[in-house]
């Protein structure tokens, strides 16, 4: 990958374009180890089911994933409202000494993982207005990525399809309005299931992918974390390097038809 590639997400600069969990591992030694193979920089963390200080008798994952390595990334898994939201990331900001990068997921219902537009938004709000830095997880709608966007958040998460579900991008057109209609990162968050889909979805031009069901659940977490990484970086490369045109009905050779040689039937 192109050194010069950097991928920045508000005043943070990376060199990683894969983001990744930490839940539903079998422990966190296997934890770690897939991390590293991914090769990610940025690693989110639920807040209220992962112990990073708040129980001091459990075993601690920033024993296993310092933040001296790596960008934490609090989330607020598992909230359905934007109080409990709010208050799970102030959490997080007072146990990790003021961090302020977050991500930002209030949930529609328990069966789905949908997320709920209006309460993100109510969140982001207030959560923006007290400096933090808002990631949103988010519908695949341009307008409402813009709404974030507007209110300050510093990149927007569109899901791919369910979380969990490994379905993939189900809709690569609203992805792509997302990625047109807004200045800020776009990162795919939730449905990859294999590393083709996080293939396409930087070849469709987003800056980034988020995973972790598609790693943790895999039949070897260590080599699929591995194989993430690699996707990432050849579909942001074939992103840059900028595909050949489609043509429906019209083929074209790979090798030049001038300058062939024409046998006689004589010969």
């Amino acid at each position: 990958m192109n050194h010069k590639d950097i991928f920045y997400i508000a005043d943070r600069k990376f060199t990683s374009r894969l983001l990744v969990g930490t839940g539903k591992y079998k422990d966190f030694e296997q934890t770690k180890q897939a991390i590293i193979a991914s090769g990610a920089e940025i690693v989110t963390v639920a807040i209220r089911r992962t112990n990073i200080g708040q129980n001091k008798e459990s075993p601690n994952l920033l024993d296993f994933i310092p933040t001296s390595e790596f960008t934490l990334l609090p989330n607020t898994a598992g909230c359905y409202n934007s109080e409990d939201a709010i208050r799970t990331l102030r959490l997080a900001r007072e146990l990790l000494n003021g961090h302020n990068l977050v991500k930002l997921e209030v949930l529609g219902n328990e069966k789905t993982l949908f997320p709920n537009m209006p309460e993100t938004i109510k969140a982001a709000e207030i959560l923006v207005k007290e400096g933090f830095q808002v990631m949103a997880y988010c519908t695949d709608d341009p307008i409402q990525c813009r709404i974030l966007e507007d209110i300050g958040v510093v990149a927007v998460m569109p899901l791919a399809s369910l979380i969990g579900s490994g379905m993939g991008i189900l809709n690569p057109w609203n992805l792509k309005l997302v990625i047109d209609n807004v200045k800020i990162p776009v990162l795919v968050d939730a449905g990859v299931g294999t590393a083709s889909d996080a293939s396409i979805a930087m070849e469709l031009g987003c800056d980034g992918v988020l995973m972790n069901t598609a790693i943790a659940c895999a039949g070897n977490p260590v080599l699929m974390a591995s194989a993430m990484k690699k996707s990432v970086e050849s579909g942001r490369e074939a992103f840059l390097a900028k595909r050949m045109p489609k043509k429906t009905y019209e083929s074209s050779p790979s090798s030049p038809r001038e300058g062939l040689i024409h046998t006689s039937k004589n010969n």
